[in-house]
């Protein structure tokens, strides 16, 4: 049996603090990062050993959508992955709204579209899975947020419209963290608004898992 590829991509959440440099590969205590994805491949490799899971985090921390796309070749086309799962969108919300940066929901939506269709162009068979970008702001800097809360709810709406055409796995986040804050505190999962803490990553890590359908596989 072949290797079956995952390949994660997208900022910071996704980074997971992963070591980065060539020289470090044959290190594999820190490739994979201690976020979200280290948990998934922490539970399909202890479930699935036969399966011959490979996983590749590329995840960089501050990126944005448009930088994404501008290493999309190197650092995920070129490994021909099965799954590329992405996750990309607080960064374009935070430089959008505190510099004018970033990418706004149309420009957004556009460079999404050909990340894409530069996948399925590589390798049509390729599966996809999006990840709901997501904000979980302390309570008392709601007011605060209202303008990241209301432009990361518009780039929320362009990932569900894209992963509808695309008929892509999309990974609802957001009611997921609302409805957990009904049992603990919103810092409890994700410590400053953006960045999830352990918990948080482990129900993001499960939340993909059962979306994708590939823990029961």
């Amino acid at each position: 049996m072949n290797d079956y590829t995952i390949l994660f991509q997208g900022d910071s959440i996704t980074d997971g603090n992963r070591y980065k440099d060539e020289s470090t590969r044959w290190d594999l205590n820190h490739q994979i990062g201690h976020a979200y994805p280290y948990v998934i491949a922490a539970l399909l490799g202890a479930k699935f050993p036969k399966k011959k899971y490979r996983f590749i985090n590329r995840g960089v921390s501050g990126d944005t959508i448009a930088k994404v796309y501008g290493r999309w070749r190197p650092d995920a086309l070129v490994h021909r992955p099965d799954l590329v799962s992405l996750l990309v969108g607080v960064n374009d919300v935070w430089q959008a709204v505190e510099n004018g940066g970033g990418s706004r929901e149309k420009r957004f939506e556009k460079i999404l579209r050909l990340l894409l269709e530069e996948a399925l162009e590589e390798k049509p068979d390729t599966r996809l899975v999006l990840i709901e970008p997501f904000m979980l702001p302390p309570a008392d800097k709601r007011e605060e947020w209202a303008e990241k809360l209301s432009l990361m709810r518009a780039l929320q709406s362009a990932v569900r419209r894209v992963s509808e055409d695309f008929g892509t796995v999309f990974v609802p986040t957001q009611e997921m963290f609302d409805r957990l804050c009904e049992k603990r505190e919103p810092a409890y999962w994700v410590w400053d608004g953006v960045h999830p803490t352990e918990a948080g990553h482990g129900a993001l890590a499960l939340k993909w898992l059962e979306t994708t359908g590939l823990l029961e596989a």
